[in-house]
């Protein structure tokens, strides 16, 4: 029964979400997306996964925030979340059909909001297992080519790290920003601890919201990260939101198909394979300095 938020401990100060073997994603390309909140994770999410379905691939896109609001450029509107059709059957999750919480989105993509347990109630990283299971139960990831998940914040606790466990590769999204590049480096630590014991490994970095990207590429240089991409601060990435849009449904605008063709190019590159990165975050007091400016 999925009413449980709870997750389990694994060592002191931390929760570790239990998988099963058999919610693993094993016939899809997988990919989690992290970054500082804010810095533009579901707007990289949605574009990159319509750039994958201009490419021909069947995509399915999970947000997983309680704010559920990963896909509404994709399909318009915030769609109910699988804990909210889940509560509405008592939690009875052999009542539900595929089509009670996975909705189509634009150009085909398949979209799915996770959501969360009540505020302050529990792991939000079990939502997710028990999401990546319920879409196996209906046999959905068997005909998807590539997973996105879009997932909350910055990695404070094993659930927040929780879709790590299922995926491929990591891209972390920051901008050419102290704050930025502080929650990089700690979501380079949650990837690495995971990576000893999941297939997970960082795939790369996306500049995002930025002109320049000279000190993500210092830093990446200095801790063994690769920049994949650069989408600068275009206003018409700004007013894509506000419009309920991805960038491949606007108009044309100054630089839209810059950016279009970077997404179409970070797919391709995606698909293909990418190396995956063996990064050695600093710590803490390391990259004040390193990032202290005069």
């Amino acid at each position: 029964m999925l009413g449980d938020f709870s997750g389990h401990p694994d060592g002191e100060g931390s929760v570790q979400v239990q998988l099963d073997p058999d919610i693993r994603i094993d016939t899809a390309k997988v990919f989690a997306v992290y970054g500082k909140g804010g810095i533009g994770k579901s707007t990289t999410s949605s574009n990159l996964s319509v750039a994958f379905s201009k490419l021909g691939k069947r995509v399915l896109q999970i947000g997983c925030d309680p704010k559920h609001d990963s896909t509404f450029t994709l399909t318009k509107c915030l769609v109910p979340t699988v804990i909210d059709i889940l509560e509405s059957v008592d939690f009875h999750a052999e009542e539900l059909r595929p089509s009670d919480y996975v909705y189509e989105g634009y150009n085909g993509v398949m979209c799915v909001e996770a959501g969360g347990p009540p505020a302050g109630t529990g792991c939000g990283g079990y939502v997710v297992g028990q999401t990546v299971k319920l879409l196996k139960q209906h046999h959905l990831l068997e005909d998807t080519d590539v997973v996105v998940f879009d997932v909350l914040g910055d990695v404070v606790c094993g659930g927040f790290a929780a879709p790590l466990q299922h995926a491929e590769r990591a891209l972390i999204v920051t901008a050419n920003d102290f704050d930025s590049i502080f929650a990089m480096n700690r979501i380079a630590a949650a990837i690495q601890a995971k990576a000893k014991h999941y297939g997970v490994r960082i795939g790369g970095v996306i500049a995002n919201r930025s002109v320049n990207t000279d000190e993500i590429d210092r830093f990446n240089d200095a801790v063994g990260l690769k920049r994949l991409a650069h989408l600068p601060d275009l206003d018409v990435i700004r007013r894509s939101r506000l419009k309920k849009s991805t960038l491949f449904e606007m108009d044309e605008a100054p630089g839209l198909e810059h950016a279009r063709s970077e997404y179409l190019r970070l797919a391709q590159m995606l698909w293909d394979g990418v190396e995956p990165l063996d990064a050695q975050p600093m710590r803490d007091r390391d990259i004040f300095d390193f990032l202290g400016f005069d």
